[in-house]
């Protein structure tokens, strides 16, 4: 069985290397969808009877271990000098460096990587994470797939 669950943040980046408007500083309305497999739970009094995994707590995994972290943030690659130097001289600013240009798809493929581990076979039920799809805008976005076994 496969069940999804939804969430949105805000947050700005840039790709350096962009040869038309998004190598300037600019943000979206990001979407990512966390996709799980496993076996629906059939245990009698279970509260996730019925259940691959509750959706409340799809989401306050993915919040707490990504969402929180990038919501209204700047995603920024390590090795963008001039905005790095920038963004540091902002006090208080919620900067996240990456190891990585922050394109849809470096950051989808980050997103699948930082949460696969969070819902690892977590209710007993052979869950796991199988894609990751961001939504960089309503019309463009990137799947992180798990890969074939």
């Amino acid at each position: 069985m496969l069940v999804t669950r939804r969430l949105e943040f805000d947050a700005g980046h840039r790709i350096p290397d962009h040869e038309s408007q998004c190598r300037h500083l600019h943000g979206h309305r990001y979407a990512l969808e966390v996709t799980l497999s496993g076996e629906i739970i059939r245990r009698a009094g279970d509260a996730a009877n019925g259940m691959v995994m509750d959706f409340s707590e799809v989401k306050a995994l993915a919040k707490s271990r990504l969402v929180d972290s990038w919501d209204h943030a700047f995603l920024v690659h390590e090795g963008d000098a001039p905005v790095v130097e920038f963004l540091a001289t902002l006090p208080g600013h919620k900067t996240v460096i990456l190891d990585c240009v922050p394109t849809v798809e470096n950051l989808a493929e980050k997103a699948f990587r930082i949460l696969d581990a969070a819902y690892r076979d977590s209710y007993g039920n052979h869950l796991r994470l199988e894609r990751v799809r961001l939504y960089e805008t309503p019309n463009c976005w990137a799947d992180a797939v798990r890969a074939e076994d």
